[in-house]
C-alpha cells in the first residue's frame, strides 16, 4: 500500500489562468499542479500494478464463418470450426470454450477422440493439431506440418490410434495420434487405381473402415472412382469408376452396402457383392420433364446413411434441389421410409452431421438427433418426432440476429433486476420446441463463488434493443425490446426518409440506462431519443413527441454581423420551458426544400397504443430538418432520474429536456454556452479563405461531401458512395470520429448547410445530401470494416489529406480557429457538484464535455417538493466556468476527497401503471449522494476526473485547480474512457486506437498497466468497447461473436473455478455381443492389428521432407499432469483398468463363445454321423 499526501488549495483562489490555459507536459506519472495551502487531504491508494492483469475469459455468440464440426457420442460434446481459425467447444449450458490456432489458417475438418478427451484439428495451411481437451484451457500438444501435399480428407476410426490422412493429390497417409509421427505406410494414388487407368482420379474426399473388417479402408477420389484397399495385403479389393465426381460415401452399419452423394443431384447404392454397377441410383429432388430427360439438380454435398432397429433407415441429405426453382432457400432432406421432409432453412448449411446412440460403427445406429451447422446458425432437429421439431438452444446464438450497432455493460446491478426482466422476456419467447433436453449436454459446469449481476446490452441495425443476463461468464437473453414500435412505419415513397436511411431508420446508436430507476434511453439514428419506463403491468399510452430545431444556418454566413443578427438557434439562451409544438422559423428555411424543414425524420405513433408488461415508451425527442438538410447526428447522451432530465448534443448544440414536465429546458449552439469564458480565438471567415478552402480540401469530394466532414457522422457512419479502402490504411482517420463526434478544430466546417458545389446533373442529389445527412442508408453495423473515399482522385491525395486532417484536428496549441467550425457535444454527465469556484454548497450540474478539450459546467436549479417539481419549471443556464484539456472529452466522473467514486442521484424505481395503493407510488423516493455526505473529517468538496483522448486531469471543486494531470498517448488517442471500481478501489480503465489497453491509478493518475492488447483496432472493436466495475471489459470480436475481457488479477486468479471442464470421466460403451453365426462368419475385424501394420517396425518412418513434427507447448504427459490433479488421475487410473478388465473380459468371452462353437459343431457332426451311419450312400 502506497499513501499518496497531496496539499490542497482547497479554499482559496487560484489563477484563472491555471484552469483554461494550455495543460503541462506529459510525464510517466500524474503530474501535481497545485500551490501549497494549510489544508491537508490524505488519500490511500491502494491499487498497485500486481492488481492488474489482462486476459480473455469467455466468448459468446455464434462463431462467425463456421466451417467444420464433429461430435463425441460418449462425451456429448461439440465442436465447431471457424475459417479465422478458431474452434468452439460447447457442451451443457456454461460449458463454452473457445481456442484458437495461432496460424489463423481456416479450420478444414475437426476430428474427436472419442472419449479420450482430446481434439485433432486440420487446418487450410496443411497441419494437423492434437488438442488437449482433458483441462479448463485446451492447449495444442502435437502439430504435423506437411509440406508437399495438402490435405483435404482425415478419418480416425473409433478406439484407434491411427489417423487416416488424405491429400490432394489422391494419397493416403497415416499418423500415429500419440507421438504425431508419420508412419511409413503410404497408400499411393497410383497403386490404388488400376495401371490402366489414363487420368488421375483427384483428390481424396472420402476415408473411412468397413464396418465389416476394419481392416478394409474406403478411399473415394473426387472424380468418382471409389476404392476398397485391402491394408494387410497392401493391395485394392475392388475399384468402382462411375461419371458423376464424388461428394460424400456413407456405410450401412453391416458393411454390406454404401451410398454415395453426387454432383448431379443423385444418390448411387452400391453393394459389394456386385461393384460393377450401382443396385439403385436416385434423384431425390429431380422430377421427369416433358420430354422423358431429368430435370437438373444441384450437387448433393453430404449424405448419412443410419439404420434403426425398430423403424426404416434413415437418409439425410444436403441440398440436390432442381436448378429452376431460383430464389430456394437452402434445405436438408430427411427420408424414412416413404416418407421425405424437407427442412428448409434460413441460411446456407455448411456441415451438418447425425447424432447417434453408439460410438461404434458396426452396430444398429439408432440416430435422435441432427446438428445443422449454417453461415449464421446453429439448430438441432429431434428425429424422434415425425414432425421433426427442433431443440430450443440454450447458447446466446442469435446475437447478430440483427447487427449488432452498439453495446453497454453493467457490472453489479441490483439483484432484483434480472429476476424481473427475465419474467418479463420469457412470455414472449416462441413456442413449437422439442420437449427433449437439449442433446448437447457434455462437460460440468458449477456457479462459482465470484459472481454478481451483470447486465449486457445490445443495440441493432433494426432498432431492437436486447438485454442479456451476463452473470458468472455465461449469457443468456433475458428480454428483448423493439424500439420501432413507437414509430409509425415509413413509407417507402416519402422522399425524407427515403433519402435519409432506407433500410434501417431505427438502428440504435447509443443507449443509457439507470438500473436503480430502470428508466431506460436509446438514441437512434434518424437523430432521434425514446424515453422508457419499466412496469410489471401492460397500459393503454399515449406516447408524447418533443421536436427539437438543433441546426445550424447554411455556409454562405460568413459575416460577423449576419451571424449575430440571425443567430443559428431559435431557443438560444432560453432558460425557461419550450412548448413542443411549436418551432420558430429559421432565416434559412426558405428554400426549394423548404417542404422539408421542420419536419423529424419519422413519425410517432400520434394514437393510444396498448403496450405489454416490460419497458413502456413515454416520451419521444426528434430533431428537426432545416433549410432542407436533415439534423446531425446526437453524439452525446446522458439522463438522471432524480433529476427528472434528459440531455443530449451533437456537434451544433446542447439540448435539455425535462421528462417530468415534457418540456424543453435549454437548447443552445456551443458557442453560446460559453458566453464570455470562450477560450478560442474565433476568427471569421473571409470570402477569399473560403475560396482557399473549396480549392483545397473541399475539392477532393467534388461531387460528394469531404472526408472531414464524413467524418462528424456518427460512430456506425462508415459507408457511401465512392471507392472503399481496407481497415489498415484509413483506420486512423476513421477513428478519429469514432466516439461519435466532430474532432477536427481546424479542418472540419461540420455545418448543417448546402455544400458548395457546382450545379450539374447531380446538382440537386447532393444538395439533398449534405454534410448533416444521417450516417448509412443502410444501417451499417459495428462490425462495418470499411470507409468510402472520392472516386475522383488518387489514394495517395486522399491519404495526404486525411493525414493532415488527423494532425491538426489532435493539435493541442490551437489558438484560434474558424467562426463557422462546429464544436461537438462528446460527453455528458449530471452529478452534484459546484458550478462556481465561490460555491459553497453542491447543487446539480450538467458538465458538458466538447470536441475541443472543453468542460463547460451548467448549473441547475430543480425544485425539491415533489408537487412543485412536477408545476415549477427547472432553470438552467451556463455557469462561465471553463475547463480545458488535449483532445476531445471522453468521460467525466467524481470522485470525494478520499477517493471513492460518487454515484450519480437516483430515484427508486416505482411502477406508474400499479393498481394497488396509487397514492403511495405516486411520490417519488430520491437517493442523493452528495460529495460531502461523508467528509466530516475532510472538508467540503470533490474531484472531477476528466479523461480526454490525449490526456487525464483530477480537477478539485469548487476550486476549479487542476491536481494532477497525465498525458495518456502522444502517438495514438483514446478510444474509450471510464472510471471503474476494481479491488474495492478506483482506477481510471482506457482503450487506445492502437490497442494499448491501460489502467491509471486515481487520484494520482499513476499508471498501473499498459497492455499492448491488438496489435491494431479494427472499427468494430472501436465502436463497441465498454469498459465496466470490476476489472470487466467486452466488446465484438467478430460480427456475431462478444469477447468478454479481464484486467483484474483478481479475477484471472479465479478464472479456472468459473470455467466449465470440458471432460468428464465416463466410462466407453460395451460393444453389442456379435451373434455366433456374426462372429463365425462375419470377417476377422476384430483380429486386425494396425501397430503390426503401421509400426516403425513393420512399416518404417515417414519421409522427414513430408511432414514436419512440432511440438506443442508441453508434451502429453506434462500437459496431462499440469492439468490435472488427484482425483482426476485416480479417475483416469481407474478407467484405464476398466478398459484393460474390458479387453480381458472380451478376450475371455470370445474364448469362451468359440470353445462354445467348437462344441456345438462337434455335437451337430455327432447327430449327423448318427443319422447317416446305418444308411447306404444311395440313401442320402
Amino acid at each position: 500500500m502506497k499513501k499518496f499526501r497531496k496539499v490542497l488549495d482547497g479554499l482559496t483562489t487560484s489563477s484563472p489562468g491555471g484552469t483554461i490555459g494550455s495543460p503541462s507536459g506529459g510525464s510517466a506519472a500524474g503530474t501535481p499542479t497545485a500551490t501549497p495551502t494549510p489544508r491537508e487531504i490524505d488519500i490511500q491508494e491502494t491499487l498497485v500494478s500486481e492488481n492488474f492483469q489482462l486476459c480473455k475469459t469467455v466468448r459468446h455468440g455464434f462463431p462467425y464463418q463456421p466451417t467444420a464440426l464433429a461430435f463425441d457420442p460418449v462425451q456429448k460434446i461439440l465442436a465447431i470450426g471457424s475459417r479465422t481459425g478458431g474452434v468452439r467447444i460447447l457442451g451443457r449450458p456454461g460449458v463454452d470454450c473457445y481456442c484458437q490456432h495461432e496460424s489463423g489458417a481456416a479450420v478444414l475438418q475437426l476430428q474427436f477422440l472419442i472419449n479420450e478427451g482430446a481434439l485433432v484439428t486440420a487446418c487450410a495451411d496443411d497441419t494437423l493439431h492434437l488438442w488437449n481437451l482433458r483441462q479448463r484451457r485446451p492447449a495444442v500438444l502435437h502439430s504435423l506440418k506437411f509440406n508437399r501435399e495438402r490435405i483435404t480428407f482425415c478419418h480416425l476410426p473409433f478406439q484407434s490410434k491411427w489417423l487416416y490422412v488424405g491429400t490432394e493429390r489422391g494419397n493416403t497417409h497415416i499418423v500415429n495420434i500419440e507421438s504425431f509421427i508419420l508412419s511409413g505406410y503410404v497408400i499411393m494414388w497410383n497403386k490404388a487405381i488400376e495401371l490402366s487407368t489414363k487420368t488421375h482420379p483427384g483428390p481424396v474426399v472420402h476415408l473411412s473402415d468397413s464396418p465389416k473388417d476394419e481392416g478394409k479402408l474406403l478411399i473415394g477420389f473426387e472424380s468418382g472412382t471409389i476404392v476398397q484397399w485391402d491394408l494387410r495385403l497392401k493391395k485394392a479389393d475392388f475399384r468402382i469408376y462411375y461419371d458423376e465426381a464424388i461428394h460424400s460415401v456413407s456405410w450401412h452399419h453391416e458393411g454390406k452396402q454404401f451410398m454415395c452423394s453426387h454432383s448431379d443431384g443423385s444418390l448411387s447404392m452400391w453393394n459389394l457383392r456386385n461393384t460393377t454397377k450401382p443396385f439403385q441410383v436416385t434423384f431425390p429432388h429431380g422430377k421427369i420433364q416433358k420430354d422423358g430427360r431429368k430435370e437438373s439438380c444441384k450437387p448433393i454435398l453430404k449424405v448419412e446413411y443410419k439404420t434403426s432397429r425398430n423403424s426404416e433407415p434413415f437418409f439425410i441429405f444436403s441440398g440436390g434441389l432442381s436448378y429452376d426453382k431460383a430464389g430456394r432457400r437452402p434445405t436438408l432432406t430427411i427420408m424414412h421410409g416413404k416418407a421425405i421432409t424437407v427442412l428448409e432453412m434460413d441460411y446456407p448449411i455448411v456441415e451438418f452431421m447425425a447424432l447417434c446412440e453408439t460410438p461404434y460403427n458396426n452396430e444398429v445406429q439408432e440416430p435422435y438427433a441432427v446438428v445443422v451447422l449454417l453461415e449464421k446458425d446453429l439448430i438441432v432437429v429431434d428425429l424422434t418426432q415425425s414432425n421433426y421439431p427442433v431443440f430450443e438452444n440454450p447458447y446466446p446464438m442469435d446475437i447478430h440476429e440483427s447487427p449488432v450497432t452498439c453495446t453497454a455493460y453493467f457490472a453489479d446491478c441490483p439483484p432484483d433486476i434480472i429476476p424481473i426482466l427475465y419474467s418479463i422476456g420469457v412470455k414472449h419467447k416462441k413456442t413449437g420446441y422439442s420437449q427433449k433436453e437439449w442433446p448437447v449436454g457434455g462437460g460440468t459446469w458449477t456457479l462459482g463463488s465470484h459472481t454478481y449481476p451483470e447486465i449486457i446490452i445490445t443495440g441493432h441495425a433494426d432498432g431492437s434493443i436486447k438485454f442479456w443476463d451476463a452473470s458468472a461468464i455465461t449469457l443468456q437473453m433475458l428480454y428483448k425490446l423493439k424500439t420501432s414500435k413507437a414509430f409509425e412505419k415509413p413509407k417507402p415513397s416519402e422522399g425524407r426518409v427515403a433519402d435519409l436511411v432506407e433500410d434501417d431508420p431505427f438502428a440504435i446508436q447509443m443507449v443509457s440506462w439507470c438500473p436503480q430507476s430502470r428508466i431506460f434511453c436509446v438514441v437512434g439514428i434518424s437523430a432521434h431519443i425514446i424515453l422508457y419506463r419499466f412496469s410489471k403491468y401492460d397500459a393503454n399510452t399515449q406516447i408524447v413527441s418533443l421536436e427539437v430545431r438543433l441546426q445550424c444556418e447554411a455556409e454562405d454566413v460568413i459575416s460577423p454581423s449576419e451571424n449575430e443578427n440571425n443567430p443559428c438557434f431559435t431557443e438560444s439562451g432560453t432558460h425557461s420551458p419550450q412548448p413542443h409544438h411549436q418551432h420558430a422559423a429559421s432565416p434559412g428555411s426558405g428554400t426549394t426544400e423548404g417542404n422539408k424543414d421542420s419536419n423529424p425524420c419519422l413519425k410517432v405513433k400520434d394514437r393510444m397504443v396498448r403496450v405489454p408488461p416490460g419497458y413502456q415508451a413515454e416520451l419521444v425527442v426528434q430533431l428537426l430538418w432545416a433549410d432542407g438538410e436533415p439534423p446531425q447526428q446526437i453524439t452525446s447522451l446522458d439522463i438522471n432520474s432524480a433529476y427528472g432530465l434528459l440531455a443530449f448534443g451533437n456537434c451544433n448544440g446542447l439540448a435539455v429536456v425535462d421528462y417530468l414536465q415534457k418540456t424543453i429546458l435549454l437548447c443552445m449552439s456551443t458557442l453560446d454556452l460559453y458566453g464570455a469564458a470562450d477560450p478560442y480565438q474565433r476568427l471569421t471567415r473571409s470570402p477569399r479563405r473560403n475560396r482557399q478552402s473549396t480549392s483545397g480540401l473541399t475539392e477532393l469530394s467534388d461531387n460528394q461531401q469531404s472526408i472531414d466532414m464524413d467524418r462528424s457522422k456518427s460512430p456506425t457512419s462508415v459507408k457511401g458512395p465512392g471507392r472503399k479502402l481496407s481497415l489498415p490504411t484509413d483506420l486512423k482517420t476513421d477513428l478519429d470520429h469514432v466516439n461519435g463526434h466532430c474532432t477536427s478544430p481546424a479542418s472540419q466546417s461540420c455545418s448543417a448547410g448546402k455544400p458548395r458545389v457546382p450545379m450539374g446533373p447531380e446538382g440537386p442529389r447532393l444538395t439533398r445530401r449534405g454534410p448533416g445527412r444521417p450516417p448509412f442508408r443502410k444501417a451499417q453495423s459495428a462490425a462495418c470494416m470499411e470507409i468510402s473515399l472520392p472516386v475522383s482522385h488518387t489514394e495517395a491525395a486522399a491519404t495526404e489529406s486525411r493525414e493532415n486532417s488527423f494532425s491538426r484536428s489532435r493539435s493541442s496549441s490551437v489558438s484560434s480557429i474558424d467562426r463557422d467550425t462546429k464544436e461537438a457535444i462528446t460527453t455528458l454527465q449530471f452529478g452534484e457538484s459546484y458550478a462556481r469556484k465561490s460555491d459553497t454548497l453542491p447543487t446539480p450540474c450538467l458538465w458538458v464535455g466538447t470536441s475541443l478539450g472543453v468542460v463547460l459546467l451548467i448549473p441547475m436549479s430543480i425544485p425539491t417538493d415533489h408537487e412543485e417539481r412536477m408545476e415549477e419549471p427547472v432553470t438552467i443556464g451556463p455557469s462561465g466556468t471553463v475547463l480545458m484539456l488535449k483532445g476531445s472529452v471522453l468521460r467525466i466522473s467524481f470522485l470525494d476527497c478520499m477517493g471513492a467514486l460518487i454515484q450519480s442521484p437516483y430515484e427508486v424505481w416505482r411502477d406508474l401503471n400499479a393498481h394497488e395503493d396509487p397514492d403511495r407510488m405516486r411520490s417519488r423516493k430520491l437517493v442523493h449522494i452528495s460529495p460531502s455526505s461523508s467528509q466530516d473529517t475532510c472538508g467540503e468538496g470533490h474531484l472531477a476526473v476528466v479523461c480526454s483522448e490525449k490526456q487525464a486531469k483530477v480537477f478539485l471543486m469548487p476550486s476549479q485547480s487542476c491536481l494532477f494531470v497525465h498525458n495518456i498517448t502522444e502517438s495514438s488517442f483514446v478510444l474509450r474512457a471510464d472510471v471503474v471500481s476494481v479491488c474495492n478501489s478506483v482506477c481510471l480503465a482506457c482503450f487506445c486506437a492502437n490497442g494499448h489497453v491501460m489502467t491509471l491509478s486515481l487520484p494520482s493518475l499513476r499508471p498501473l498497466l499498459d497492455v499492448n492488447y491488438l496489435p491494431l483496432a479494427d472499427m468494430r472493436i472501436a465502436r463497441t468497447f465498454c469498459f465496466t466495475h470490476g476489472g470487466q471489459a467486452l466488446y465484438l470480436s467478430s460480427p456475431t461473436e462478444i469477447q468478454r475481457i479481464t484486467y483484474s488479477q483478481e479475477m484471472c486468479d479465479n478464472l479456472q473455478e468459473m470455467l466449465g471442464e470440458l471432460f468428464t470421466p465416463i466410462e466407453t460403451p460395451e460393444a453389442q455381443n456379435r451373434g455366433f453365426l456374426k462372429g463365425f462368419f462375419g470377417g476377422n475385424s476384430h483380429n486386425f492389428d494396425r501397430e503390426e501394420l503401421f509400426g516403425e517396425a513393420a512399416a518404417g518412418k515417414g519421409s522427414r521432407s513430408l511432414a514436419q513434427h512440432i511440438p506443442g507447448q508441453a508434451g502429453m504427459e506434462g500437459m496431462k499432469v499440469a492439468a490435472s490433479g488427484v482425483v482426476g488421475d485416480l479417475a483416469r487410473a481407474r478407467i484405464a483398468l476398466d478398459e484393460r478388465g474390458q479387453r480381458l473380459g472380451e478376450l475371455e468371452e470370445r474364448t469362451a463363445l468359440m470353445m462354445t462353437s467348437a462344441e456345438t459343431f462337434s455335437k451337430h457332426a455327432h447327430e449327423v454321423m448318427l443319422k447317416c451311419k446305418d444308411k447306404k450312400w444311395y440313401q442320402l
